[in-house]
């Protein structure tokens, strides 16, 4: 583990933003096989980018890891050619609450594991919609999805259902994170 930014750390940081983006991706297009699958995004990040996350988060104890995070998500969005404030916004909160918490508790396990839940969610501004901008979220899914979709979607997605899916969202992260530990031997005080 390494306590300030360095070469070594940044070549970790590349390999780590690269995996993030990645699993960012996947999440991001996870939604188009379904609307149940869309309701269930959240869950999906936290599976698919937990790990990389904590990961991360154990082996660079420096400020700045969920900055750069942020920073490849946006560039996501602004190759997507979706870069606008209801994404791009979130990105920016979510990367300075895990920095600020990760320095609070002083890069120990706590922090990190916290840090890591906020940081799956990062595209939240992208997924949040479908219960926060229902009518966007539904004309958007009648001109991009297939016939159907849009409908299924908003019916699959009553509002009883974010609580629920937020509660399964951070439990996966928390889950992930301690099993990535556990399998790679990450450092957990």
């Amino acid at each position: 583990m390494e306590h300030k930014w360095n070469g070594k750390n940044a070549l970790r940081m590349l390999l780590y933003l690269a995996l993030y983006m990645v699993g960012t991706a996947i999440t991001c297009f996870a939604g188009s096989i379904h609307p149940i699958v869309f309701v269930g995004y959240q869950i999906i990040a936290g599976i698919l980018l937990a790990g990389v996350v904590i990961t991360a988060f154990r082996q660079i104890q420096s400020p700045g890891v969920a900055a750069v995070f942020s920073v490849g998500v946006i560039l996501i969005f602004v190759l997507m050619g979706d870069a606008s404030a209801w994404h791009c916004l979130p990105l920016v909160v979510m990367a300075v609450i895990a920095e600020i918490m990760r320095t609070v508790c002083k890069y120990n396990w706590k922090g990190d594991v916290i840090s890591t839940v906020v940081m799956t969610f990062s595209t939240f501004g992208f997924y949040g919609q479908i219960w926060f901008n229902r009518a966007y979220t539904y004309e958007c899914a009648i001109e991009e999805m297939a016939d159907g979709y849009a409908d299924t979607l908003m019916s699959c997605s009553p509002a009883w259902s974010f609580p629920v899916v937020m509660v399964v969202a951070i439990a996966a992260s928390v889950l992930i994170a301690n099993l990535t530990a556990k399998q790679f031997k990450l450092q957990r005080e």
